[in-house]
């Protein structure tokens, strides 16, 4: 069967940074080729990635995934119906065991500032649902509880098989779009699971990279003159890397996973080009924040690739197997363009992918020209917009 993939590849460089590291403190390396490289976790790039969502998708599009689920239900009872407000928590505790199968308790370890004991219940473990099953079961919540928001009537009701079954559905419907990309996994009900539409690679660097330390020292403001030394003195670990970043975007998964939220309004494509428009967009443009104020790495990528096949996802990785050494005058970047250039077409013609893909290319620098043959060159804005428009294509046509 046909399939419909994106695949993204990324070439970065970063600066003296630490985007993300380890329980140490030290940013997080990988051995590949039989050399250590620098590496920054695919979860550290999918959180940086959601985060971008924000400033690119109005907030009913996206999810909240939280500890303080019941926190987050209560806020959306209490805008429905302020008199509520006293009970909020304890209904929308209710309908999340309901819903969910999840123990939604207080914590036996409270918060420090727990003076009064009255701690909000919390999950077991992160709990990721839409904005929109949030304002579902806050329906359901308020209408359970009668008119008086009664608790016990709310658990009575809910014993009741029929409006059970309206609390689990009302969190299977309407995902958000990072729902849909990311997946979900609900450990007491496995029924609701969402599985990911998409797979980010872990960004390693594309050549042998090594870790320093940077010693500082901070003085006392209120240090009197004649008083010699600092007030702190640490160390910081540090790395800097051309990163490889790969990422890849199963379109019908995603069709499938927001299909049950799609609006009467629009054509059944919208939702998913909508995603993966925001996907890419953000995917390239977003950087993990470890570090950030100390180390001011904020860099966007010198080259994108983005293919769409129709049979599997393939990773570019191998180009650089063998560590990419520096070019006589510094540098490894455009090296790596080089590999990627020579690599991409034999791994096409060798597999027979050549006449299956739509490709792109977005470069930045004289560095990168020889990547122009793996693709149509265009910009970012572009780009997204090409990809969106195939995509509608492909879906709308059923193949």
């Amino acid at each position: 069967m046909t399939r419909t993939i994106l695949d993204i590849h990324i070439l970065q460089t970063v600066p003296p940074s630490n985007l993300n590291r380890d329980d140490t403190g030290t940013p997080k390396s990988a051995y590949f080729g039989g050399v250590r490289r620098a590496r920054v976790s695919s979860q550290a790039w999918k959180r940086a990635t959601r985060k971008a969502f924000n400033t690119l998708l109005p907030p009913e599009e996206l999810g909240v995934r939280t500890k303080r689920v019941a926190e987050a239900l209560a806020e959306r009872i209490v805008t429905r119906d302020a008199s509520l407000e006293p009970v909020a928590v304890q209904l929308a505790a209710e309908m999340v065991k309901a819903a969910t199968g999840s123990a939604v308790e207080v914590p036996k370890r409270k918060a420090k500032n727990d003076e009064d004991g009255s701690a909000t219940p919390q999950s077991p473990y992160l709990m990721f649902l839409s904005r929109r099953q949030l304002d579902a079961l806050a329906a359901l919540a308020i209408a359970g509880s009668g008119p008086d928001g009664d608790v016990k009537a709310l658990k009575e009701h809910l014993k009741e098989r029929d409006n059970k079954t309206s609390a689990r559905r009302a969190v299977d419907t309407r995902h958000s779009v990072d729902i849909a990309l990311f997946g979900r996994m609900v450990a007491d009900s496995a029924d609701l699971n969402v599985e990911a539409a998409t797979q980010v690679a872990h960004a390693i660097s594309v050549h042998k990279s090594d870790i320093e330390s940077d010693y500082y020292t901070a003085v006392d403001d209120r240090s009197p003159d004649g008083e010699s030394g600092a007030g702190m003195i640490g160390t910081i670990d540090f790395n800097s890397a051309t990163l490889y970043r790969y990422a890849a975007v199963d379109v019908d998964e995603l069709q499938r996973n927001l299909g049950l939220g799609l609006r009467e309004d629009e054509s059944p494509s919208t939702p998913v080009e909508r995603a993966v428009g925001a996907f890419l967009e953000a995917f390239i443009t977003s950087l993990p924040t470890g570090k950030i104020n100390t180390f001011g790495n904020h860099t966007l990528p010198s080259a994108v690739i983005v293919k769409l096949r129709d049979r599997w996802p393939v990773s570019f990785v191998g180009a650089f197997e063998e560590p990419v050494p520096k070019s006589p005058a510094g540098g490894f970047l455009r090296e790596s363009c080089r590999r990627l250039a020579s690599y991409v077409p034999d791994l096409e013609r060798q597999y027979g992918l050549v006449s299956e893909d739509r490709s792109w290319v977005f470069r930045i620098g004289e560095e990168t020209e020889v990547l122009a043959p793996l693709g149509s060159e265009v910009s970012l804005d572009v780009l997204v917009q090409e990809v969106r428009d195939v995509v509608a294509q492909r879906l709308g046509s059923g193949t």
